[in-house]
């Protein structure tokens, strides 16, 4: 059974991490995707491999910042595939990884517009085109667990990641009713180029990511997007307004 066999789908950030292997799966599960991210040779990369495994899949540059992308991006799905069934707002920055007193303004800015105001745009947007739809549609975004527990030097990272499930929340009480529904996920460590870049920074860090979750080992990016299918499938037809955590039982 393909759990979204047909569905119109925007993944953001799917050049790579959490975004490739969700854009991938979803292709495999019989969505038509649209791959969104500023990285045009990767996200066309992304959109190549689909392909090559017998997927749908069509790329759109994107900055989730700008209004125009984001519309534009909307625009993409409903006029390549007829709607907009699912959208995963997954772009996101690690910003600074600093103590508060020691990070700057413009760097609070970069995170905020990427991580916060970009998914607020997709919500908005995306909103708007499943209004039309007769049924509905679901919208995935990923949180994070720094957006649950405070973790030094991540003070920006983990507020953007609180709003993201607070959003969530409000959204998907404002449109139970129109059949929209709206989660997200939140990844614990999981082995991305974003972890990779603090490691170069910060090699000591491995320990302590290694050691961060009960669970052995760190999260491949396969694992979360597991958890954003499931959310969009209608296996989770009852579910809206959770952030469901992945993350290895650190939470617990």
């Amino acid at each position: 059974m393909e759990l979204v066999d047909g569905k119109s789908t925007i993944v953001t950030g799917s050049a790579s991490g959490i975004g490739e292997a969700t854009a991938k799966l979803f292709a495999e599960q019989g969505a038509n995707v649209v791959v969104a991210d500023v990285s045009v040779d990767e996200g066309k990369q992304t959109v190549a491999e689909i392909e090559e495994a017998g997927g749908t899949a069509t790329f759109v540059e994107t900055n989730v910042a700008k209004p125009s992308d984001v519309e534009a991006m909307i625009e993409t799905a409903v006029g390549e595939y007829g709607q907009l069934d699912v959208l995963h707002n997954n772009a996101g920055i690690e910003g600074q990884v600093a103590k508060i007193a020691d990070q700057s303004v413009d760097g609070f800015d970069d995170v905020v517009d990427i991580n916060l105001k970009g998914v607020w745009l997709g919500m908005k947007f995306g909103v708007e085109a499943m209004l039309e739809n007769e049924n509905g549609g679901t919208i995935v975004s990923t949180s994070s667990i720094g957006g649950v527990s405070g973790i030094p030097t991540y003070s920006v990272y983990g507020a953007t990641k609180a709003g993201v499930s607070l959003m969530t929340k409000t959204v998907a009480n404002e449109y139970a009713a129109e059949n929209i529904r709206a989660n997200a996920v939140a990844p614990g460590i999981v082995e991305t180029e974003m972890v990779t870049r603090v490691l170069e920074e910060d090699p000591e860090q491995e320990q302590a990511f290694l050691e961060m979750e009960p669970m052995p080992g760190l999260a491949q990016p396969e694992e979360i997007a597991k958890a954003v299918l499931f959310l969009a499938s209608d296996l989770a037809s009852r579910v809206t307004g959770v952030t469901l955590p992945v993350e290895g039982g650190k939470l617990a």
